[in-house]
């Protein structure tokens, strides 16, 4: 048995729930709890992160923080690290396991070193996925740089010097975020200039916050194209408090949306950098009923829901629970602009689109969108496929809890990946799964 109590490998039947009612404290964010954690390294001193994430991605970047020499210590729900500064060990190999975002932080500050070796357990989830811009940009600033078409495994050697720097940002903000937190650490540092399609600008958002509460100097335009970071900078050690996660508790909110009841998630600050924090603005759009007061937000669940068109890219990581509330909305809801979900564990539009017909809906993609035409009643009664990915299994779940007859999802123990505690907290709600121990998948 796993830290929550669940089979190590399970796939879950979702039962039908009548309502959900209560109060959860949403989990801690995965993406700030990333590049805290990763800060805190980067740091020469001691660092605690307080309330930092659980999460499997957490888990994998401590294990590889470690192997590059980070002292780590857990502290009740804090982690505290000892950080090994602008110096990580040399020659050693890395597994980020699943967690793309780590892999690909670790792989810019692997300038840092001579010969970091990137490789992974998932050659058909994270072994798929590009690096190869990254990678680009950390030769053309001087790195030393091998890989299997610019996937992994990946080598990276430094050192490098710095000075101006181009990176896409057209299908990931994070080989730009993995530059900026090399870039302080550099002799010249680095005048980044990010060209594309800039996606996602609310994770690059986040990193600059990150640099700025451990003491680095960083200047961006306001439309995130250039983002300048002197050299010869230290990382300052101390004390940071990880926020709400949005992405997990869009979930939560779109859940109390489809059924009746009332839920109230707390720790949810209102100005906070996430993108995903626009999920309660899009139910509200949607005829949810949502009341907010500071860090509370409260649905009463239940209400006719309406489907509304979305620029889906601020908030990528909450469009697979958005479109389970979709699934309940009159009328057809379209998220536009969100190609970069086809880069995810899974391919996040194609996928999602054949998992919703396989329940009887009625979707439809392009390149760069995906529909969903709402319906009364979902049948049930059937297995879905998990996809091995996170957001997907939350959007089944999501669909099985207003579903007539039980759904079984595949690989549900994925779900640890940003959030260990969904089925658990769904449960303190009043939803009800059954939990049915697979062999390894």
């Amino acid at each position: 048995m796993s830290a929550d109590g669940l089979p190590e490998r399970f796939d879950v039947l979702v039962h039908p729930a009548p309502e959900l009612r209560g109060e959860l404290r949403a989990q801690p964010s995965k993406n700030y709890t990333t590049r805290f954690l990763l800060a805190a390294a980067l740091a020469d001193g001691e660092t605690r992160v307080v309330g930092a994430a659980t999460s499997e991605d957490a888990r994998a970047l401590l294990r590889c923080l470690q192997d590059w020499g980070a002292g780590i210590a857990h502290v009740e729900s804090d982690v505290v690290v000892r950080g090994f500064g602008a110096r990580p060990r040399e020659g050693v190999t890395l597994n980020p396991g699943n967690a793309g975002a780590v892999a690909r932080f670790l792989m810019g500050v692997a300038a840092l070193t001579t010969g970091t070796t990137f490789v992974t357990d998932y050659a058909e989830s994270l072994g798929k996925r590009p690096q190869g811009d990254l990678l680009e940009a950390l030769e053309r600033l001087g790195a030393r740089v091998t890989s299997e078409g610019g996937r992994l495994p990946v080598t990276v050697s430094g050192p490098v010097r710095g000075g101006r720097a181009n990176v896409s940002a057209e299908r990931s903000s994070q080989y730009a975020s993995a530059l900026m937190f090399l870039a302080p650490l550099l002799p010249d540092g680095l005048d980044l200039r990010l060209t594309g399609d800039i996606k996602s600008h609310a994770p690059l958002r986040q990193t600059l916050a990150t640099l700025a509460a451990f003491g680095v100097q960083a200047t961006a335009s306001e439309d995130l194209s250039r983002v300048t970071i002197p050299g010869g900078q230290t990382y300052r050690p101390g004390r940071v408090l990880v926020p709400g996660d949005y992405p997990g508790s869009a979930a939560i909110l779109a859940a109390a949306a489809l059924r009746p009841g009332e839920v109230t998630l707390t720790n949810l600050r209102e100005g906070d950098l996430q993108g995903e924090r626009e999920s309660v603005d899009v139910l509200r759009e949607m005829g949810a009923d949502i009341v907010r007061e500071g860090d509370r937000v409260m649905v009463r669940g239940g209400r006719p829901l309406r489907a509304v068109t979305r620029d889906g890219d601020g908030f990528t990581d909450a469009v697979q629970a958005l479109t389970a509330a979709a699934s309940g909305a009159r009328g057809t809801t379209t998220w536009e602009n969100v190609a970069t979900l086809r880069l995810k564990e899974c391919d996040r539009i194609s996928d999602t689109r054949r998992e919703l017909e396989r329940l009887g809906l009625s979707a439809a993609e392009t390149a760069d969108s995906l529909s969903v035409t709402g319906v009364d009643r979902i049948a049930g009664g059937v297995t879905a496929d998990g996809h091995g990915d996170h957001r997907m299994i939350m959007l089944l779940t999501l669909l099985g809890l207003k579903a007539e007859a039980p759904i079984r999802i595949t690989g549900a123990h994925h779900i640890r990946k940003s959030y260990p505690m969904f089925f658990r907290h769904l449960e303190q709600l009043g939803a009800h799964f059954e939990y049915l121990e697979t062999d390894a998948r």
